[in-house]
C-alpha cells in the first residue's frame, strides 16, 4: 500500500456507477483552463470516469472514447467546453502540441488519457489520476496534485465526494 501525500488521495470503486459519480463530483469543479491527466491501461475505467466527469460538467453529450478521432469535445449550455483528448495513437508531445491544447485550455478544460505519452506538452501544474482495474466491477484510483490550483481542487473534490 502506498504512502500518499496530502496532495494525494486513494479511493477504490466497487460499480462503474460509482466512478462515473466520482467523476461527477470532480467535473463539477472544473474550470476553463483546469487539466486532468487519466493514466491506466485499458479496461481501467478511464472512459467510465469522464463520463461522469462530463456529466458533472453540465454537458448532456453522450461521451465516447476519442482514440481515433483523438479529441472528442462536451459543451456546457454557458458555452465552454470539456475537451477529451486521447493520446493514445499519438506519436510524442509534437503532435499534442499540434492540436493547440492551449486553445482548448483557453475556452475550456482538458481531461487526457494516455497523458504520459505527451508529458513534456502538458502544464506541469494539472490532476493526474491513476485508474486501476482489481476485477470486472473495481478500480482503484489515486488522485495525485501538481500545483497549488490543483492542490484546492483536490480538497474541495475530497469535501464534495467523502464530507469533511
Amino acid at each position: 500500500m502506498p504512502i500518499l501525500s496530502p496532495n494525494a488521495l486513494e479511493f477504490f470503486s466497487r460499480s462503474p456507477e460509482q466512478t462515473r459519480r466520482l467523476g461527477a463530483r470532480l467535473g463539477a469543479l472544473l474550470s476553463a483552463g483546469d487539466v486532468v491527466c487519466l493514466s491506466g491501461d485499458l479496461g481501467s475505467g478511464k472512459t467510465t470516469f469522464v463520463k461522469g466527469i462530463a456529466q458533472g460538467w453540465g454537458s448532456l453529450d453522450a461521451v465516447t472514447s476519442p482514440t481515433f478521432v483523438l479529441v472528442n469535445y462536451y459543451s456546457r449550455p454557458q458555452g465552454e467546453t470539456l475537451y477529451h483528448l486521447d493520446a493514445y495513437r499519438l506519436e510524442g508531445a509534437e503532435e499534442a502540441e499540434a492540436l493547440d491544447m492551449d486553445w482548448m485550455l483557453d475556452s475550456g478544460a482538458l481531461v487526457v488519457e494516455w497523458p504520459e505519452r505527451i508529458k513534456s506538452a502538458l502544464p506541469a501544474d494539472c490532476l493526474w489520476v491513476h485508474l486501476s482495474y482489481i476485477d470486472d466491477l473495481q478500480r482503484g484510483m489515486v488522485f495525485k496534485a501538481e500545483g497549488n490550483r490543483y492542490n484546492t481542487l483536490l480538497a474541495d473534490f475530497r469535501r464534495q465526494a467523502f464530507g469533511g
